[in-house]
């Protein structure tokens, strides 16, 4: 929905958060946690509640591509794309649009890929994905 991205996108933007998932003119995410977490998290919480939800997230590689199809998110906005996250979303029924893409998302102290990259790299079934966010997040605290 058009104004469920505009919406999103002003959110996020005013109040310079990581996540702000907007549906049927009412916000139900907004974090300002990093990486897949928040995005994760609202998938696995809320699931049937974001169908045909927007979504402006800071940045979407792979994983979080996958998430967005798998939540069945009806647009994305993002600030930073991944040339694998296009591929996963250009294969989808989610419209996105993006201010920079990449070929990787790097990990935060630039020092190699994204862990998340790295995880989703030869995973295309979501239900395994899944799995190994799950994994991740636990077996780092996060």
């Amino acid at each position: 929905m058009k104004n469920d991205i505009e919406m999103a996108k002003k959110i996020f933007f005013d109040e310079k958060l990581s996540l702000v998932i907007v549906k049927n003119n009412k916000v139900i995410i907004k974090s300002l946690e990093r990486g897949i977490k928040p995005l994760y998290t609202a998938i696995m919480e809320n699931g049937e509640m974001l169908l045909n939800a927007s979504v402006a997230d800071k940045i979407t590689g792979k994983a979080a591509a996958m998430l967005c199809v798998y939540g069945k998110i009806d647009t994305l906005y993002t600030e930073v794309v991944s040339e694998e996250a296009m591929e996963v979303l250009n294969n989808s029924e989610v419209e996105y649009t993006y201010l920079e893409s990449t070929l990787h998302i790097r990990n935060r102290d630039n020092t190699g890929l994204c862990p998340m990259e790295i995880i989703s790299s030869n995973i295309d079934d979501t239900e395994i994905l899944l799995g190994e966010i799950q994994n991740f997040l636990e077996k780092n605290g996060i």
